[in-house]
């Protein structure tokens, strides 16, 4: 297969285009001062005027930023600060509105006014929510009064005052007290019921003498412990907004405000989320080798790996739990109140710096560790096989989570070369055909993808690609032969997107192979650059001063010519999938980019392709007659119909309404449940990473993998339908 310094030769003026672009931003802010020597507001003065100049002349369809698109922002960032319209009131709106048209002379370069008013009301309206929660969860609610709480913000005005304000707050805790108030009485309820059964079965005349630990409570002392419950959660959330979500985070929120407008994928990235973006691509990071948790006590260290720095150290143990992080000789964090995945971006850094832990031990005392950070692969984040016992047959399922690619490092993880490995193993084992699952596989590399499908064709075009002045550029597979020519099937859902979108579109345009699963995948199909900001704050370029502008420069075509924007690949074969009435997909985007298509490119579909609408036909017939699947889908439309009704705050209604909804999710459950477990396997090349791992927590995991795969029901059809492929090949041919 092609290396990727031939594919760059083949497509330059692509690359060279996107040089060009990220050269001309980085020697623009390289023009600054340096971070450190300017106040916040020059930063971010010229921040947002860059951010503007790239969306107005790269971007692909980008909007007029004009007092129009100012309104927009306007709207779409109060939301983002107030998503429940809790915090503000409606005269805070009213003040703030003089500025609703003067935005886009903000992203122009006037000096930026309306997010630090924004920001202003808004801290103190936070101070303000907190005091209010803490007045109202004290005091025992009365759930006998017939009441009810709009749930769905978007069909609410901002409170008219103060006192209305109050009122809302009361609404939401009350429900959400409710809640648990419900959850306490029925687990007292199951409790009794089950005491009473054991009661009248136990014909034994001799006592039985099992401890019951369950302390049965009055209606009182449960609503007080509900209270007590939520009151801990909110004030956990209250303290990890004050930490987390100040100016700087805030200010960002703006810029994404102003990106998400132009369309859904087009981001910013402040530097330490543009290095954790760069992380997930590529599978490698530099950190200590721990995983974390958290419980009521903090983050805390959940596992420790074998080799890595914090095993090396010696000081760290399971569930130390983690005060404070601090880089290297600098001011620590106290991350009291972090989520696990704040504490994580700042334990991970440049290879070989330092940072500095100051856990508390189990035994209650602090201690400060030092740790040199060390390269981490996440290969749990990689593809991954195993195989399905169908009776006499052997099928393949491999796992794909990401299209990741490491291109930084010269033996950097990428996906295309994990497929080939695992497909490989496959074969040795002889499986009748083979599964590859894209389901919530959001993505990745383009090239990555062009380089897999090419394992399962000949050779010819795989995705067609048209920049915003309309130049066309077909991405083939150049190399004659096929590592796998056995029967395929793909599985996609609604959260299969971008790179899963390509391979799947591909396979089908060519009639490769079975695509399977939801009415159609998310549907985006737009391609994005990283555009970086700034001088690089380590060797690699990974992080930069000023972040980086995720952009989109280019929409990507199917072979046919149809776009896979807002329409996705609809597949051969629809399962039924919990998530098809809820609104998730790119067409449910106000900001998506429309659909389109352009001139079909030449390709011939696969010569061995009659067995597939035969196949799928009959699978259809099947679901669609099928009394339990229509079922299925009725109580899933009715369920997607309750979410944003307004919820009843009396305690019987509730408990109906709950109980309501939680019969006919139980009945979809029982439906799509498998009533035996498949037998799933490891491959014989990979039993020592399930069964004699090193690192005993990730072995665990493994096999917990293992188990979920065997009561996957839609993993169960997809291998019922490779059964009926005629005898394969499974000859290789590419290399």
């Amino acid at each position: 297969m092609r290396n990727i310094m031939t594919y760059i030769k083949q497509n330059k003026w692509k690359f060279f285009a996107t040089l060009v672009l990220v050269g001309g931003l980085f020697f623009a802010f390289n023009t600054f001062n340096t971070a450190n020597s300017e106040t916040s507001e020059i930063r971010h003065r010229k921040l947002l005027s860059t951010v503007g100049r790239l969306l107005e002349s790269e971007h692909y369809s980008p909007k007029v930023i004009d007092d129009k698109f100012s309104k927009e922002v306007f709207d779409a960032y109060l939301k983002t600060l107030d998503p429940e319209k809790n915090i503000l009131i409606q005269s805070d709106i009213d003040s703030l509105k003089v500025f609703a048209t003067t935005i886009d002379d903000e992203i122009h370069g006037a000096a930026i006014q309306f997010e630090p008013a924004a920001n202003a009301i808004y801290e103190r309206r936070a101070k303000e929510i907190k005091s209010i929660f803490e007045s109202i969860i004290d005091k025992p609610f009365n759930f006998t009064t017939d009441d009810s709480l709009v749930v769905d913000a978007d069909k609410m005005t901002y409170a008219a005052n103060e006192a209305e304000r109050v009122k809302r707050w009361n609404q939401a805790i009350k429900y959400k007290v409710l809640d648990r108030y419900v959850n306490l009485l029925e687990d007292r309820e199951k409790h009794a019921k089950a005491k009473a059964e054991k009661a009248l079965a136990d014909t034994s005349k001799i006592k039985d003498t099992a401890k019951d630990n369950f302390i049965v409570k009055t209606d009182i002392e449960l609503e007080a412990d509900a209270r007590a419950t939520i009151k801990k959660t909110y004030l956990k959330r209250f303290s990890l907004l004050e930490k987390t979500f100040d100016k700087e985070k805030r200010f960002e929120s703006f810029l994404n405000t102003i990106t998400g407008l132009m369309d859904p994928h087009t981001d910013y990235f402040a530097p330490v989320e543009k290095r954790s973006f760069t992380e997930q691509m590529s599978g490698t990071f530099y950190g200590i080798g721990a995983q974390l948790t958290q419980d009521d006590n903090g983050v805390k260290i959940a596992s420790i790996q074998p080799g890595g720095a914090a095993w090396k150290s010696g000081l760290l143990v399971v569930n130390d739990v983690i005060v404070k992080i601090a880089q290297g000789a600098e001011e620590p964090v106290d991350v009291s109140g972090y989520e696990t995945t704040d504490a994580v971006k700042l334990i991970r850094g440049d290879l070989g710096t330092e940072v500095r832990l100051t856990v508390r031990k189990p035994d209650g005392t602090n201690k400060v560790v030092v740790l040199i950070r060390e390269k981490i692969v996440l290969d749990e984040g990689f593809a991954r096989s195993a195989i399905i016992q169908n009776g006499n047959e052997k099928i393949g399922y491999i796992l794909l989570p990401d299209f990741y690619a490491d291109f930084e490092r010269e033996d950097g993880a990428r996906c295309s070369k994990d497929i080939a490995k695992e497909v490989e193993k496959l074969k040795a084992e002889k499986v009748k055909g083979i599964i590859i699952d894209v389901r919530y596989n959001g993505g990745g590399s383009l090239y990555e993808v062009v380089q897999m499908v090419g394992l399962f064709i000949d050779k010819g075009p795989i995705v067609q690609i048209r920049s915003k002045e309309g130049r066309s550029q077909i991405l083939a597979d150049e190399t004659p032969g096929i590592l796998y020519d056995g029967p395929l099937v793909v599985m996609v859902n609604e959260f299969s997107a971008s790179a899963s979108e390509i391979f799947a579109a591909a396979i089908q345009d060519y009639k490769r192979g079975l695509i399977v699963g939801s009415t159609s995948s998310y549907g985006k199909g737009t391609v994005q650059r990283n555009v970086a900001f700034g001088k690089p704050l380590d060797a690699m370029g990974i992080q930069t001063e000023y972040g980086a502008v995720k952009l989109t420069f280019q929409k990507f075509y199917r072979v046919t010519g149809s776009s896979t924007q807002r329409k996705g690949v609809v597949p051969d074969v629809v399962f039924p999938d919990d998530y098809e009435f809820l609104k998730y997909r790119e067409k449910d985007n106000p900001a998506a980019l429309p659909w389109d298509e352009m001139e079909r490119a030449k390709f011939s579909p696969w010569t061995s392709s009659s067995e597939i609408a035969s196949i799928a036909a009959k699978a259809n017939n099947k679901i669609k007659t099928d009394t339990a699947i229509i079922r299925f889908k009725k109580n899933l439309e009715w369920v997607s119909t309750q979410v944003d009704k307004p919820v009843a705050l009396e305690l019987n209604k509730y408990r109906l309404y709950k109980k309501e909804i939680q019969n006919v999710i139980q009945q979809n459950e029982s439906i799509l449940k498998l009533k035996t477990p498949m037998t799933v396997t490891s491959l014989k090349a990979d039993y020592d990473k399930f069964y004699n791992n090193p690192d005993k927590t990730k072995q665990d995991r493994y096999q917990a993998w293992l188990k979920m795969v065997a009561k996957d029901n839609q993993v169960s059809e997809s291998s019922k339908l490779l059964t009926a492929f005629a005898k394969p090949n499974l000859i290789a041919k590419k290399g």
